[in-house]
């Protein structure tokens, strides 16, 4: 994934607003000509799930294509999601592997400890959906198109 300080800022801290609950959103960008995902911007959403949601987040269809229009606005596509685990590691849990549904998409996870915002992950789902594989969060060229 390559993204700017300021992107992941911003989902930490969104991970930190939603604390103790599972804060979740939508990584809006381009596919860059070597397959990774660049994120360009986030679009947040409200996380849906109506029990455990310091443990699961859910999005709906509405929310996809909410997030969807408002890529398009900024001449972006939706690239991945983003969520954060409460005073767990940042690392995907059985239910994310078995919640994910875009191979292609990254999937970012930032941890939350007592409010406070700690590692951040993103990963890559395989193309069979049997697993994440980790994908490294770069900074992308200035000079690249």
């Amino acid at each position: 994934m390559k993204t700017t300080p300021d992107i992941l800022d911003q989902i930490r801290v969104h991970g930190a607003d939603a604390y103790p609950e599972e804060g979740c959103g939508f990584l809006l960008g381009t596919v860059t000509d070597d397959g990774d995902n660049r994120v360009a911007a986030l679009h947040r959403a409200t996380n849906r799930r109506s029990e455990q949601r310091t443990r699961r987040y859910e999005l709906t269809a509405d929310d996809y294509r909410a997030a969807d229009a408002a890529a398009q606005e900024q001449g972006l596509d939706v690239v991945g999601v983003y969520h954060s685990h409460p005073d767990h590691p940042a690392r995907p849990s059985a239910t994310d592997l078995e919640e994910a549904t875009f191979p292609g998409f990254t999937y970012v996870i930032v941890s939350v400890r007592d409010g406070a915002p700690e590692a951040l992950t993103a990963w890559a789902l395989a193309p069979d959906r049997s697993e994440f594989h980790r994908e490294d969060i770069v900074r992308p060229d200035p000079e690249a198109p």
